[in-house]
């Protein structure tokens, strides 16, 4: 198998070679707007800044994204793949083949001090780092328990995939996940070895633009005296986006200035829930801007008055919750452990995960102001505290400090565990 030199691929600047080095394998898209792409930049710039040379390997789709001490390679694109799916598939088990080959290459060819391996590429991190003699680094994003819908073969693929995850966990040197609930479950599985919960923070570090913001709120032409909620992000099941849709004839109806701006959707996606909410007789009441670019969210965010999260299940944290303590905006979600670990009691309107329970809640804090004021304020408080860059970046730095010495060694050098 040969593979072409990507156009990400670039030597590393003269003055990170001295710098010891970090192998990041994530099996997603990059660059891409979701979840795990956006996880990995942060990664990747954080560990950079923090004085390593990051080599991150990718699958072979997606955007360019040039960071500063990141060296960008991707996997061999065997399959002509165009975009891949959130979730396991077909497809991305082919390529994580593609992965690995280029992972033992990388490997063959530079000394790291650590392979971080990104969710399903943790078994191919786990068996590189075996065979350097350096740590393996394992890094958390999902609960597989959140994945419920999807019939017996979706089925069959996700305990397939939680088998994965525990040999992911059981080979780390050390564990780090995306929330607390998530580092929880790590523990469980392996309680001999270091595990960090180090929260997401929001998708982009651009801040918003308020006349921009304005402009965008005009350009959805809505009533003067809207009360407008937004939603952004992707359709996919486990969002909740079903309870989204139900519960909009009920909160319009209690309070018929009430709005709703939903981002993320495929045209198919969107023209399925045009047709829902026509039939509901609450098509008016419902738009869908396109995507935007991430350093565009906080500016579209500022443009609306009321953020959702209408996620069920599942105990990873809903990356828009971060997104949305940015903008100062108050929160309606549903009240489940995921939500509630982020939100406590103050920063968010929590509720029943009902159509009913939701529109009821969204209706009454349209309908307060003042409420709707101090959700915002406590939630910004806990973007300003806790849920920022400058913090991510430290808390990272300081679990790699603490896996490799101050100094960097690898394992490798000090006895592997």
């Amino acid at each position: 198998m040969t593979s072409a030199p990507s156009s990400d691929e670039v030597a590393p600047a003269a003055e990170g070679t001295a710098r010891k080095r970090v192998l990041l394998i994530s099996p997603q898209p990059f660059y891409q707007w979701r979840g795990s792409p956006l996880r990995v930049r942060f990664d990747a710039q954080a560990l950079a800044e923090s004085g390593y040379a990051v080599d991150l390997l990718t699958m072979p789709v997606g955007d360019p994204f040039p960071l500063p001490g990141v060296t960008h390679y991707r996997a061999p694109n065997i399959i002509r793949a165009k975009n891949l799916a959130i979730g396991p598939s077909p497809a991305k088990a082919i390529l994580d083949l593609a992965i690995a080959w280029k992972a033992f290459q990388l490997a063959a060819r530079n000394r790291y001090v650590s392979i971080h391996g990104i969710e399903d590429a943790g078994p191919i991190a786990a068996r590189v780092a075996r065979r350097h003699h350096v740590p393996f680094v394992f890094e958390k994003h999902s609960d597989p328990a959140s994945y419920k819908k999807g019939g017996v073969i979706k089925g069959a693929v996700m305990a397939a995939y939680r088998r994965v995850e525990q040999y992911s966990l059981r080979q780390a040197a050390m564990i780090i996940a995306t929330g607390p609930a998530l580092a929880e479950q790590a523990r469980a599985a392996n309680p001999r070895v270091p595990v960090h919960a180090i929260s997401d923070i929001p998708a982009s570090l651009a801040e918003a633009d308020p006349a921009r913001a304005a402009e965008i709120r005009a350009s959805w032409g809505l009533p003067e005296d809207a009360v407008i909620a937004i939603y952004v992000g992707s359709f996919a099941t486990y969002q909740g986006l079903d309870l989204l849709f139900d519960a909009i004839p009920h909160a319009v109806k209690a309070v018929p200035r009430l709005y709703f701006a939903v981002i993320g959707g495929t045209p198919e996606q969107i023209a399925e829930r045009t047709a829902q909410m026509a039939a509901a007789g609450c098509a008016e009441h419902v738009i869908f801007p396109p995507k935007v670019h991430p350093d565009l969210l906080s500016t579209t965010l500022d443009a609306a008055d009321i953020m959702l999260s209408p996620r069920i299940h599942g105990d990873n944290t809903p990356l828009k919750l971060l997104d949305y303590f940015k903008a100062a905006r108050p929160i309606v979600a549903c009240d489940n452990p995921a939500n509630r670990l982020i939100v406590g009691d103050t920063a968010a309107a929590l509720c029943e995960p009902t159509p009913e329970a939701f529109g009821a809640t969204l209706a009454a804090l349209a309908d307060d102001p003042d409420r709707r004021a101090a959700l915002a304020a406590a939630g910004h408080e806990l973007y300003l505290s806790r849920y920022n860059y400058t913090t991510f970046r430290a808390a990272l730095a300081a679990a790699y400090a603490g896996l490799l010495g101050q100094d960097g060694t690898a394992a490798g050098e000090r006895g592997t565990p």
